[in-house]
Order: structure tokens, then C-alpha cells, then sequence
């Protein structure tokens, strides 16, 4: 997109030309993993469904500690491309993969230590243990693909060819689906089955989002070292990125601890707090695509200098999340019953889940401000900011739940969670009037 397309009208239109591929990448996302736990359940053994499972969990939970890598090239490209630097666009893609290829590398490296502790931390029998090593020890082999393609999905969605980032989905997905149904059904490869058509997946999905980067390798840009390492842009790329892992490791700890206070509750208490979360995650893969939006318009407005556009960017994206947000509040209230017993047989699980429903029903209307306002500032880079509104946002959540959870159980857990999403969008509203302060005029 030319710097003239980025400086287009800002309309209801082009928010969801953004946001809609994005909301439909995200909703394959879990067919996935249903489709390798139900491969896997086929050969009539729990361990190897554990395996796969705990496998999992570690090598995304490595992989998105460079998550940053997403978040920061959506804002900084975005800013290049408002201000009409095509040549940095394509510096700052090809300085995002080199760190997300040498990332990947070390994570290779250190494979053993890293699996090690993983599977000190979270101990399973000898035998899931053995096949989850097997599993990881394959698949690690695809963390340079996989970290780079956090760069690959930032640039494409700060140029708004988030179609690209649909159809990058749809391939590695598909491919990955077949290719579990051949190696494990038809060859018999069991979990190994699983991970080498995982691994074929990211590296394939690499090539291809390359290739759907190509206008960013169309000139010399991609490779004039002198601008790629430029050190006042590499300090400024490692500055927003090092605050948003900051941000991003804090707000991870926060729904941790959620879960070990929830686990001092008892089996079926944790059983539906889990079965719940799940209607979060969803609301953020619903809501995602408006955030992702706030982003690329927010950064191009930033980037050309116009506090309008900067404004009129923030106010389209969130009149459309605020939208999102009261369509899955009342799905979740009126369909909530409906959804928890498709997730769990258990009706004591069930029955406890329903009684806390219309927290979950609360969650994306009382979570959206926080949410809109991750994009806009992710967008703007002012992710300073936003660290230091996180840990005031988290102070105020481990108050809340050092007064709530003696005093009202699994309920006063719920609202002190209410009460973090709410002083994150507080605390971001209130920095607000500064951000626009420092874009033009």
C-alpha cells in the first residue's frame, strides 16, 4: 500500500475489510487443535493425547515470548507506511526476521535445558514424558519459521492485507489437518506423525508468507545493511518490543495466578473456571480483528502526523469492538448453558460453570476498552505506556483479590479478574489525551 492508500478515507468499510479476515483466520485456530488431539485419540491410548497436549503448551508458551515480534512490527511498520517511508517498511521486515530467525536458532540450541525445565515444572508420567520429548524434539526444529512469521503477520496487517493473513492461516492449517490425518492414520507415525506435519506446516507457511511479503523485498530496501542496522532504529525497534514482553510476561502472570488460586478451590471449582476461560479466549479471537485494525490505522495516522486521523482511527475501530463486545455478551448469556455442556460431561462441572456464567457474560463488555486500547497503543508505540499502565492495572488486581477471594470465594476471584480487565482500560484511557498530544496537529 502507497502512502497515498494509507492516507484514504477512514471508514466503517475499510475497519471491517481489516478486522473481518482476521476474526475468520482466528476461528481456525482451534479446529486445529481439536483435529491433532482427535488423530491422536485414535490409536485408543491417553498418553500419547497428553503427550501431544503438554507438548504443545511448552512450544507455544517458548514461541510467544517473542510474541512481541507481532505487536511491535505492526506498529512500527505502520507508522513508516503513514509517513511514506516505503524503504523502511522493507528494512524494518527484514530486520524483524533476522531477530525472529536468530531467536528461533537459540531456542534450538538450548532445546535440552529448555525441556528439561518445562517438564520439571509440570511433571506428567514417564511415558507422556518420553513421547512429549519426542514430539518437541521434532517440532522445535520449526521455531525459526514460527517466530519469524509473528514478523511475517505484523507487516502484513500493518499494510492491511490482513486477506493475506487469512489465506497464510487457511494454508498452514489445511496442510497441517492433512498431513496429521496421512502421518498418523494412514502411515501410522503416531505423535511423531503429529509434530512433522506441525513442522512442514510453519516451514511451508514461512515460504509462503514470504512470498506474500514480496513487495516488501521488490527493491534494494530489504538489503541496505547500512539502514537495516542502523543503531538508532535497531534501539528504538528493541525498546518497544522489550516493553511489550514486559507488558505481555505480566498480563500472562496475572491469568496464572488466576488459575493456581482457582486450583486451592477444588477439582470441580478449577474444572468450570477452565471451561469458562475458554469463553475468553474466545472473545478475544472475536475481538482481535477490531484491536488488529486500531493498530494499522492508528500507526499510519501516527505515522503521516494527524492527531484527526489519530482520533477518528481510535473512535472507528472501538465503535466496532464495543459492537463485537455486546453481540458475545449476549451470546454468552443467553447461549452460556448451551456452550458449557457441549465442553464438559461432568454435571457437577457443569452446574458449578453455570453459576458463574454471567461473569463471563460481563467479560467482553467490561473488557473492551482495555482491549481496543492495547491496539491503539500498539499501533501509536507507545508501549512505555503501556508497561507502566499494566503493572499500576496489576497492583490494583492483586489488591482486589487479597480482599475479594477470603471474602466471596470463586466469585470474589472472578470479579478481582473484572477488576484488572476494567483498570487496564482505565489506566490507558487516562494516558490517552498524551498520546494524541504528541502526533502533529
Amino acid at each position: 500500500m502507497t502512502a497515498t492508500e494509507a492516507e484514504g478515507p477512514l471508514s466503517h468499510s475499510r475497519v471491517l475489510k481489516i478486522a473481518m479476515p482476521i476474526v475468520l483466520s482466528n476461528a481456525t485456530v482451534p479446529i486445529l487443535g481439536a483435529v491433532d488431539t482427535g488423530v491422536v485419540g485414535q490409536m485408543g491410548l491417553a498418553a500419547p493425547i497428553g503427550a501431544v497436549g503438554i507438548g504443545a503448551v511448552i512450544l507455544s508458551t517458548l514461541y510467544w515470548v517473542f510474541g512481541f515480534l507481532r505487536m511491535g512490527t505492526t506498529g512500527l511498520v505502520s507508522q513508516a507506511r503513514g509517513a511514506g517511508d516505503t524503504a523502511e517498511t522493507g528494512a524494518l521486515l527484514m530486520r524483524g526476521l533476522l531477530f525472529g530467525a536468530a531467536a528461533g536458532v537459540v531456542l534450538v540450541l538450548a532445546q535440552v535445558g529448555l525441556f528439561w525445565g518445562a517438564l520439571t515444572l509440570a511433571p506428567a508420567s514417564d511415558e507422556v514424558e518420553s513421547l512429549a520429548r519426542q514430539y518437541m524434539a521434532i517440532r522445535i526444529w520449526g521455531a525459526p519459521a514460527t517466530i519469524s512469521l509473528y514478523v511475517v503477520t505484523g507487516w502484513l496487517i500493518a499494510l492491511e492485507r490482513t486477506r493475506g493473513v487469512l489465506v497464510l492461516q487457511l494454508w498452514m492449517n489445511g496442510l497441517n489437518i492433512l498431513l496429521d490425518l496421512w502421518f498418523v492414520l494412514g502411515l501410522d507415525w503416531g505423535v511423531e506423525g503429529v509434530a512433522i506435519a506441525t513442522l512442514i506446516a510453519e516451514w511451508s507457511g514461512l515460504a509462503l508468507g514470504l512470498w506474500l511479503c514480496r513487495s516488501g523485498f521488490a527493491g534494494d530496501q530489504w538489503r541496505d545493511w547500512a539502514r537495516v542496522f542502523d543503531i538508532v532504529k535497531l534501539r528504538r525497534m528493541l525498546a518497544v518490543n522489550a516493553d511489550i514482553m514486559v507488558r505481555s510476561v505480566i498480563l500472562t502472570l496475572s491469568f496464572t495466578t488466576f488459575l493456581f488460586l482457582a486450583a486451592d478451590m477444588g477439582d470441580v471449582t478449577l474444572a468450570a473456571n477452565q471451561v469458562l476461560l475458554q469463553f475468553l479466549e474466545i472473545t478475544a479471537f472475536a475481538l482481535d480483528g477490531f484491536a488488529f485494525s486500531a493498530e494499522a490505522l492508528v500507526g499510519s495516522a501516527v505515522g503521516a502526523g494527524s492527531r484527526a486521523r489519530v482520533r477518528r482511527a481510535a473512535v472507528l475501530t472501538s465503535q466496532w469492538g464495543l459492537i463485537g463486545a455486546v453481540v458475545l455478551a449476549l451470546v454468552f448469556w443467553l447461549g452460556g448453558p448451551m456452550i458449557v455442556d457441549l465442553m464438559t460431561t461432568s454435571e457437577a462441572v457443569r452446574a458449578e460453570a453455570r453459576d458463574y456464567r454471567y461473569w463471563v457474560a460481563a467479560a467482553p463488555v467490561l473488557g473492551i476498552a482495555s482491549w481496543m486500547l492495547d491496539g491503539i497503543y500498539f499501533g501509536a508505540t507507545w508501549t512505555r505506556a503501556m508497561r507502566w499502565a499494566m503493572l499500576q492495572s496489576v497492583a490494583i488486581y492483586v489488591l482486589a483479590l487479597a480482599l475479594l477471594v477470603p471474602w466471596l470465594g470463586n466469585h470474589g476471584l472472578w470479579l478481582a479478574l473484572m477488576v484488572l480487565n476494567v483498570s487496564r482500560g482505565v489506566t490507558l484511557g487516562l494516558r490517552y489525551p498524551g498520546l494524541e498530544r504528541t502526533v502533529g496537529a
